[in-house]
């Protein structure tokens, strides 16, 4: 299993990392097996487990029931726990409560969004030893805030407070930094500004490494297609051909055939 401080490596190194958003046992058995560095428990499992429109919805309890199910999967993979909607913006007890819950079900560190109004719940979830990988750019949970899922950092303002924001990050102790949807140029001036790996999500090729989610990388819906997405299977049509195939196969009787039958 890779630690924080093979990330660390990887970033001196100049080689990329490797992360893909799973949230099951099926999948996450899968995973194990690939050479994909790390796997993150993201809260977009309200999206793409539940069918909600946003992470919003997304409960600390079913976070970590995922959690759970990914680590009996990826027994050796470096797993990163997604803290919701608000869980850690209800107090320092209410957070660490949270964070337990994410560790204790298997998650070896916890990402969570933005930092201003909460440096010191991160500031205490590193100082009791756990690590935080840090989330910029779009970040999901404030989509009413930002009016629409919308590529960020755009302006020189804006740059300049998401470089201060990574550099509060890394002083704080968090261990990398999701980039997300933000312009090429922006996420290179991020990621040499700061000593921690990033991690990209629709921020072109210059960030330390690339996430993505699963069923997005294998085209799992054909009705998702950002511009940051590139999809490495078409994973749709060929379940839905497969179950079309089973569907014949059983009204003319030949499945089960002798070989399946006792």
């Amino acid at each position: 299993m890779k630690t924080v401080f093979d990330f660390m490596k990887m970033k001196k190194r100049g080689e990329k990392i490797s992360m893909v958003t799973c949230y099951d046992y099926w999948s996450a058995k899968i995973v194990e097996q690939s050479d994909v560095d790390c796997i993150l428990v993201g809260d977009s499992l309200a999206m793409v487990m539940y069918g909600h429109e946003s992470t919003i919805p997304v409960s600390i309890d079913e976070i970590a029931r995922h959690v759970e199910a990914v680590r009996k999967g990826a027994p050796t993979k470096f797993i990163v726990g997604d803290l919701p909607f608000l869980s850690y913006r209800k107090g320092l007890f209410h957070s660490m409560e949270c964070v337990e819950k994410l560790l204790k079900a298997g998650a070896n560190a916890v990402k969570l969004e933005g930092v201003d109004g909460h440096e010191d719940i991160i500031s205490h979830i590193i100082k009791s030893g756990i690590p935080v990988m840090g989330h910029l750019g779009l970040t999901p949970q404030s989509v009413h805030q930002f009016g629409g899922m919308k590529v960020q950092g755009k302006d020189d303002a804006a740059i300049e407070q998401l470089l201060a924001h990574a550099r509060t990050l890394e002083k704080l102790g968090s261990f990398s930094i999701v980039l997300e949807c933000i312009p090429q140029d922006t996420a290179s001036i991020i990621t040499s500004g700061v000593s921690i790996p990033t991690i990209g999500i629709g921020a072109g090729n210059v960030t330390g490494g690339q996430v993505l989610v699963l069923q997005d990388m294998l085209g799992m819906d054909p009705e998702f297609s950002p511009k940051f997405l590139k999809r490495y299977l078409n994973g749709f049509e060929q379940i839905h051909n497969a179950l079309n195939h089973y569907n014949a196969e059983v009204k003319s009787t030949s499945f089960p055939s002798d070989e399946e039958s006792y």
